[in-house]
């Protein structure tokens, strides 16, 4: 059964739209969790990758489920992560072999079965610079990551790697420094939009039966003696306060998992230690190469990954301990990027090259290292209270995993006998029929009356879902029009994120349904008023609220620049926070 046009569905068959009707009804399930046998099984509370991963493991065990997020899908560390999907190469180095054999079977996973039209694989080349004794330690390590990749029984998604000497190396990437490296190794990963599949995560969600609601902030747990039974909940769109009651409550909160257990106890907890990344955006043509780097550094590596027409070049690796929602990127940091990337380069990247900056933080499980390069990036489940069970650490490659421990911890709790398991056979929205609706991408361009590098851009974002946008311009053909300054997408896609995709403001819009914040010169400034009105008109947005909201839009790239001028931590974060989160108009 699907959805209507405005994105909202029929009471008796979840469609996985997050339209503002389901939202609404949503709400009004959570609030009557208060009535006699009307509790939810699990409520997660968190809407990043991990927590968007167990409302889907929970619902597909049949349980009920609620999820709640403070802020929009995916709005922290998991629309500011590297874009890729790994098994984490260094992490053989520390021979911790488990983790990588882990996250190369989730891999394999995600390319062939749960969200192919999402995750790809892209190749790298690891430069060797030494002679004689490199290729073969690099050469053996690769070996046994594709080695361990095989266990999963879907690595032939990702290729074997290759060796290659200078000319290769060369060819692969002409603007690379001839005396730079004596070869290389091409091997494969893969790469993800990562918002985009934290969003089709939720969808596919409330496609089995959860109740997803975004911008609502647990104020407090609710505790019956020493157990929690639920929690107290903020609608940040209208600042009501509803009660919603759970047999088990799953803390899914990544950097702030210290902030949220505190609301219940301070014995026996993880504690997170948080660790900035940042990344820089620059165009295609800056310099030529057919495959991505992966290149050694002093501290940790530096990845250089193709992305569209652009390259996002990151990360650093530093302890933050300032703002969490809102991470600033320093001169310092995008200076410490360049340097390391100019080392190989023919011709070196300026400012002036830079696009789009972007910096993220990482949970990290706190230890005894000061480095955070050293922290675990495994996860760790605990109980600390009855009724409260808190996942943490971990990475985005392995969400799957991290999401299926938590639940299974919860379940453990629960009276009756509740299935395993099965997300690893379970396809995202957009992902079945994904192939066949690519091989005839060109018969649907020619039905649509549109190009077929535009159908191509759609199924690389929405997979077999593309005919609900292209349904949109069938409907008002002026929504094939592309946002001004951002010709990669179209004004459908804006409405497509306001009735389906549970976007609420203009920012959730420019920086995570679409990358138009980092991918556009003037990072989203020109797209803003079309974007504001096309959701405004969706979600009966006042002139006041539309004028409101570009306000906010404009003032927060002009902090982010700012920001970006500062020579440390502190008076970034200083510069960026001079501009407060949104809320709508009461």
């Amino acid at each position: 059964m699907s959805s209507v046009a405005d994105g909202s569905q029929r009471d008796d068959a979840p469609t996985g739209a997050l339209s503002p009707q389901a939202r609404a009804r949503s709400i009004e399930v959570l609030k009557g969790t208060t009535e006699p046998g009307k509790e939810l099984d699990i409520l997660i509370v968190g809407g990043g990758v991990v927590g968007a991963g167990a409302a889907l493991d929970a619902v597909t065990r049949g349980l009920s489920v609620g999820i709640v997020e403070a802020r929009d899908w995916a709005s922290g560390t998991s629309s500011r992560s590297s874009k890729l999907i790994h098994g984490g190469l260094r992490y053989l180095e520390m021979l911790d072999f488990a983790l990588v054999q882990e996250a190369l079977q989730e891999r394999g996973l995600l390319i062939q079965v749960i969200a192919p039209h999402l995750v790809r694989p892209v190749p790298f080349l690891y430069p060797l610079t030494r002679r004689f004794w490199e290729r073969p330690y690099v050469g053996a390590g690769i070996f046994l990551y594709d080695t361990l990749g095989l266990t999963s029984g879907h690595s032939r998604g990702v290729p074997m790697h290759k060796h290659l000497f200078r000319r290769g190396t060369l060819r692969a990437a002409p603007s690379l420094k001839s005396d730079a490296f004596v070869g290389s190794i091409r091997y494969y990963d893969a790469q993800v939009d990562d918002a985009r599949l934290v969003v089709n995560v939720v969808r596919t969600a409330a496609r089995y039966g959860a109740h997803a609601v975004n911008r609502m902030r647990v104020v407090s747990f609710v505790r019956e003696g020493e157990r929690v039974v639920g929690a107290k909940v903020e609608n940040q769109e209208d600042g009501s306060i509803i009660e919603v009651r759970a047999k088990q409550v799953v803390n899914a909160t990544g950097v702030w998992t210290d902030e949220t257990q505190a609301m219940v106890t301070d014995r026996g907890q993880l504690k997170v230690r948080a660790s900035k990344g940042i990344h820089l955006v620059v165009p295609r043509d800056r310099f030529q190469s057919t495959v991505g780097l992966i290149l050694r550094t002093e501290k940790s590596v530096l990845f250089v990954i193709p992305w569209g027409r652009h390259w996002i070049i990151g990360t650093t690796d530093t302890d933050w301990k300032l703002d969490k929602a809102h991470p600033a990127a320093s001169t310092k940091d995008i200076d410490y990027v360049l340097e390391h990337v100019n080392r190989v380069l023919k011709r070196p990247l300026t400012r002036e090259d830079v696009e789009g900056v972007y910096a993220g933080l990482r949970p990290l499980l706190a230890g005894e290292s000061d480095s955070t390069a050293k922290l675990s990036r495994e996860h760790v489940v605990a109980h600390p209270v009855p009724g409260l069970v808190v996942v943490a650490g971990g990475k985005f490659t392995t969400y799957r995993v991290m999401a299926k421990d938590a639940v299974d911890e919860a379940t453990r709790a629960m009276d009756e006998r509740v299935p395993a398991s099965c997300t690893d056979t379970i396809p995202l929205l957009g992902a079945e029929g994904f192939k066949a609706a690519w091989n005839r991408r060109a018969r649907t361009a020619d039905e649509a009356g549109v190009h077929v590098a535009r159908v191509e851009h759609l199924l690389n974002r929405y997979g077999s879902m593309t005919p609900e946008v292209l349904a949109i311009i069938k409907d008002n053909p002026a929504m094939a029009d592309p946002l001004p300054g951002a010709d990669d997408y179209l004004a459908a896609e804006v409405v497509y994120a306001a009735t389906h995709e549970g976007a609420r403001h203009v920012h959730d819009v420019l920086t995570r349904r679409t990358r138009i914040s980092i991918e556009s010169w003037d990072r989203g400034v020109s797209a803003v008023p079309v974007v504001a009105k096309l959701m405004g008109e969706i979600l009966g947005w006042s002139d006041a609220q539309r004028e409101s909201e570009i306000k906010h839009y404009l003032a927060r790239v002009e902090a982010e620049r700012l920001s970006q001028q500062q020579p440390d931590d502190e008076s970034a974060d200083a510069a960026r926070m001079g501009v407060d989160d949104i809320v709508p108009l009461r």
